[in-house]
């Protein structure tokens, strides 16, 4: 590690109202232009760098007991935050249902439907998120597995994975309802 990083570190330890913001100066431009090229938001990447920030003054005691170079610690914090919330955001972003899908959903309850069909559509209503969207988007929407997962960005095998797995529980619990167990 450089003498100034140990400098700038010890600071950080001693007196983070003051070593944080000279961080900050000396890093920060070249921490937000990595955090910027995944996370494109001013807001996001500003709570990024800010878990950046923190993230360096708990560790930063060990990182002065560290040989390394401060500079590319922070650079891999900052990717890794970066990647960590541009996942968690695209988890917690889904497009909503278009219109004609939640009609389909209404339909499923209509009084015509058989014992079954009205039994099958109360499962899947009474799914979780994004297990219900899933199901309605493949069932009743008839959309791929590849357009689900864009619409939920989603990758394609995770959709498949909950619809297969979903399916079994929806199965078990439609025997149950029933009255009958399923074999093994």
């Amino acid at each position: 590690m450089q003498p100034s990083e140990e400098k700038l570190l010890q600071c950080v330890v001693e007196d983070p109202q003051t070593g944080l913001p000279e961080l900050l100066a000396r890093y920060g431009g070249l921490l937000n232009g990595v955090v910027r090229r995944i996370l494109p938001d001013a807001r996001d990447a500003e709570e990024c760098l800010s878990d950046v920030l923190v993230q360096c003054w708990r560790q930063a005691p060990a990182l002065q007991n560290r040989d390394g170079n401060l500079r590319a610690w922070l650079i891999v914090t900052a990717r890794n935050k970066a990647l960590d919330r541009y996942r968690r955001l695209r988890r917690e972003q889904a497009d909503p249902l278009p219109e004609d899908f939640a009609w389909m959903a209404e339909e499923m309850v209509e009084p015509r439907q058989s014992e079954a069909e009205a039994l099958m559509a109360e499962l899947v209503e009474a799914l979780q998120p994004p297990d219900r969207e899933i199901f309605i988007r493949r069932y009743y929407g008839l959309q791929t597995s590849r357009e689900i997962g864009q619409a939920l960005r989603m990758e394609e095998h995770a959709v498949n994975v909950r619809l297969s797995r979903g399916r079994k529980r929806l199965k078990q619990q439609f025997l149950r309802a029933f009255g009958k167990e399923e074999r093994p």
